[in-house]
């Protein structure tokens, strides 16, 4: 364990140091993190043996991703996002349905074994697109601002929306619902999950924003433990809400929506203790993925698997972007910009978690379809990064 526990935090220290350089080159963070897990797997020199369970890996990147969610939405320009607003509700309401469907359709193409419902889970858990993942482009300020907080926005919001939809096709896939009850069901999900995420994420937040203002005002808060409220509050809102049967993401993201609005003068100086945390968390659970996922999947992998991540990561997602934008005032390459940046990440490793304790008879497949895609979609949207915010950044310059 602390053998283990030394190489990990020695990689860390050292990423820490150069991670400004580091982050001007082709090579993004997570794709390196898992690199070095790789490496460090029995498949490279064996240095690093975690025998991690689902549940932990699934509990890692949940805390994960609620703290990436809750940072970014704090961070998000509202005024820009109520201009834009138009762009990141038809990606959501429009785009991701069509996504699911592509995805559903071109699976029953290519996967002979799987089940109806176990194609329409795939499609789904590979709708969601990653906020961690994206950070890279969210945050760079050559990347137009409507264009990256149109990505926050999606990216924030899609994965909560998949949840119940999900659910939905899980249940079909062991029978406990019949098809003519699904839609219902699925109405039913869809509102408990945002309504119930809505609710735990902007109530808690409020309340937790005044106690802060308050207790500010008093003198009361050290700067150690000033630390903590945001880390420790966009975990409760996640966790709260799964606890009530809602969506933690969405809630997460609701919350640091209203965290931006309430604290727009200090909210800065308190975000960066928990984007930090969430940098750190997220190293964590790259490399773990590294030494105990993709190094299984090496072992496991077929044509179909590749052929369908290949597709999910291009026409299944890029596609109905480009659809769902017809009619906007923003050009093609904007278009192509937001089709390409929707990388698969954390989000869809829960759902596969998820749909692996279900016991499903297709669930290795599933698992190892998700695995292969986001694996893809950390080489090819890291390596791509950089490059195509230049030329992008560049050819919207020149049509000013």
């Amino acid at each position: 364990m602390y053998e283990n526990l030394a190489i990990l935090a020695l990689f860390a220290f050292i990423y820490s140091i150069v991670a400004g350089k580091l982050e001007q080159t082709l090579f993004s963070g997570p794709l390196l993190f898992i690199t070095f897990g790789l490496i460090c797997s029995p498949l490279g020199f064996g240095i690093i043996n975690i025998d991690v369970k689902n549940i932990e890996l699934r509990s890692l990147a949940d805390i994960t991703l609620a703290l990436f969610l809750f940072a970014d939405a704090a961070n998000a320009d509202m005024a820009t996002l109520r201009k834009n607003i138009k762009l990141p509700r038809r990606m959501l309401l429009i785009s991701l349905p069509l996504n699911i469907l592509l995805g559903f359709i071109l699976g029953w193409l290519i996967f002979d074994e799987l089940q109806i419902f176990e194609i329409a889970i795939l499609a789904t858990m590979l709708a969601a697109t990653d906020a961690a993942l994206g950070k890279a482009v969210i945050t760079n300020k050559a990347v137009p601002i409507h264009i990256r907080e149109t990505l926050n926005a999606e990216s924030g919001l899609n994965d909560g929306i998949c949840v119940p939809i999900l659910f939905v096709f899980i249940a079909l896939a062991v029978g406990t619902e019949s098809q003519s009850s699904g839609l219902m069901m699925a109405l039913t999900l869809v509102v408990e999950e945002i309504g119930i995420g809505l609710l735990v994420g902007l109530g808690l937040t409020f309340i937790a924003s005044k106690l802060l203002s308050y207790c500010r005002k008093q003198g009361w808060i050290t700067e150690l433990w000033g630390q903590l409220p945001v880390i420790t509050l966009s975990i409760s809102c996640f966790a709260l809400a799964q606890n009530l049967h809602g969506s933690g993401y969405i809630a997460a993201f609701a919350g640091g929506i209203l965290f931006g609005i309430m604290e727009k003068k200090s909210k800065h100086q308190l975000l960066q203790a928990a984007e930090g945390t969430g940098e750190t968390l997220a190293l964590i659970t790259w490399v773990i993925f590294g030494v105990a996922v993709v190094g299984q999947l090496f072992k496991v992998i077929s044509w179909d698997v590749v052929l369908y991540a290949l597709l999910s990561l291009t026409v299944i997602r890029m596609l109905p972007v480009y659809i769902s934008l017809a009619g906007t005032n923003i050009d093609n390459s904007s278009k192509l910009f937001l089709g390409w940046f929707g990388p698969r990440g954390l989000a869809s490793i829960v759902f596969a978690i998820i749909v692996l304790n279900e016991d499903l008879p297709g669930g290795e497949t599933l698992a190892i379809t998700v695995v292969c895609t986001v694996f893809f979609s950390i080489i090819a949207h890291g390596i791509s990064a950089n490059p195509l915010i230049k030329r992008f950044s560049r050819k919207q310059a020149g049509q000013q």
